[in-house]
């Protein structure tokens, strides 16, 4: 019997090893996503792992990129912390006030001040909708960057942070916006939240059925049949666009991370470069991994 001590080393290792060790490289596949990435016009990365065979495939996967509103699965793992630790219950009930308003996607902006809500409307209202003052609030109610960062340093993440109102952060924010990550790594955590291994189960369970219900589906979930579920977050400024997809596909989950930065295309079309990016892998690998799929996109509604 292991003692206690030894238990923990064991822990301990798992967590700061990199993860890379755990797989093994599929060169194909790498090859065809590398072909992608170089002909990109700015700088993209991209990180792939078949979660049923351990096989992967990485270009540039260990890069810093912008997180965008990807920041906010940090987040929401922030918030169920600290439900755990009993300091807010998931029903949770709020006020809402204009203080709390930001620009951009989301529905809480047009809250009127002094509206009524609780800690669940927000906290999906944050990702389904990517709203930007939920997720300032939620950051705020998680206890903020610092809180945030350091669970995530504590379960080995060392790259990815919040930086936006996070004290000694301000040189990283001026480089990547509100939050950093990399491929491979956020990648890892979508992947720990499927496993149940975030916080505890039923937080594990509960975030990704949140994430089960995007309402940013035209670009990389686009190309991955309606019916097969889907957890995902998205990010968007006009030099980045980014995208983490946990499918639950019939063969095999897989989960992939296409991220974007010094795009030169920086147009809010459909067609914007980054995100047919994001198009062409997801169905690369939809393909790849479900190769007698009879499924094919029909295309988009105008």
């Amino acid at each position: 019997m292991l003692r206690p001590l030894a238990v923990l080393l064991i822990a301990v290792n798992f967590l700061t090893q990199p993860v890379s060790a755990q797989y093994h490289t599929d060169k194909k596949l790498q090859t065809q996503l590398k072909a992608l990435v170089d002909s990109f016009h700015g700088t993209a990365g991209i990180y792939v792992l078949d979660l049923k065979t351990g096989r992967e495939a990485a270009v540039n996967a260990d890069t810093l990129f912008p997180t965008a509103s990807i920041v906010k699965i940090p987040i929401l793992v922030g918030i169920f912390d600290k439900i755990a630790q009993g300091v807010y219950t998931w029903h949770q009930p709020l006020v809402y006030h204009d203080s709390l308003s930001r620009k951009g996607s989301g529905l809480m902006q047009f809250f009127k001040d002094s509206t009524p809500t609780d800690l669940q409307t927000i906290t999906n209202l944050m990702i389904t909708h990517s709203d930007n003052s939920a997720a300032v609030w939620c950051e705020k109610l998680a206890g903020g960057g610092a809180t945030i960062n350091a669970w995530l340093e504590n379960h080995g993440f060392q790259d990815t942070r919040v930086n936006a109102r996070t004290p000694g952060r301000e040189k990283n924010r001026e480089v990547y916006g509100w939050g950093q990550t990399t491929p491979r790594e956020m990648a890892r955590l979508v992947t720990m939240i499927r496993d149940q291994q975030v916080v505890n189960p039923a937080a594990s369970q509960t975030m990704y059925r949140i994430m089960t219900h995007v309402f940013w589906d035209e670009y990389a979930l686009s190309q991955i049949p309606p019916y097969v579920q889907t957890a995902s977050k998205q990010g968007m400024l006009d030099d980045s666009r980014s995208e983490v997809v946990l499918v639950n596909a019939p063969h095999g989950d897989y989960v992939f991370y296409v991220a974007t930065k010094n795009n030169v295309d920086k147009r809010w079309v459909t067609d914007n470069e980054a995100w047919q990016l994001a198009r062409k892998v997801s169905a690369l690998l939809w393909n790849y991994f479900e190769p007698h799929s009879s499924w094919k996109p029909i295309g988009r509604i105008e």
